[in-house]
């Protein structure tokens, strides 16, 4: 799947998200990159056999104060890694798309606060799919 293609499966997958939560996210840059680089996965401590397949960083909503937003601010960025998402689709037989969609649910969980284990209790409760990445 070419870079084009993958960008509107993004855009796609964002839109899924259901409008009362679109409507909450502020100072966000969804990013595509292929794979998440050496510096992450040092500081993921991530092993040799485990990848992410997106990355949220930046101040999540519930933890930012009444200062936040004053003066210049760079956005929050969720990244999603391209090859690894195509690759997991592949591997568990599922639509790309999908994994796409419910990797964005699951990054802006982290945006509106949730830590990786709220996160993955959610996606257990609301039958989203198994995210084997962390971030």
């Amino acid at each position: 799947m070419n870079d084009t293609a993958f960008e509107k499966l993004v855009v796609e997958g964002y839109e899924r998200l259901p409008a009362w939560v679109r409507d909450k996210i502020k100072n966000v840059a969804l990013l595509v990159e292929d794979e998440p680089s050496q510096e992450l996965r040092a500081h993921e401590e991530l092993e040799d056999n485990e990848t992410l397949l997106g990355y949220y960083h930046g101040i999540p909503l519930s933890a930012r104060g009444e200062e936040y937003g004053i003066g210049m601010t760079m956005p929050d960025t969720i990244t999603l890694f391209r090859l690894p998402i195509l690759q997991a689709a592949h591997e568990d037989d599922l639509d790309v798309r999908d994994v796409v969609a419910d990797t964005i649910w699951h990054e802006f969980a982290h945006h509106f606060g949730m830590n990786e284990s709220e996160v993955r209790q959610r996606e257990q409760e609301e039958g989203i799919g198994d995210h084997r990445h962390t971030g």
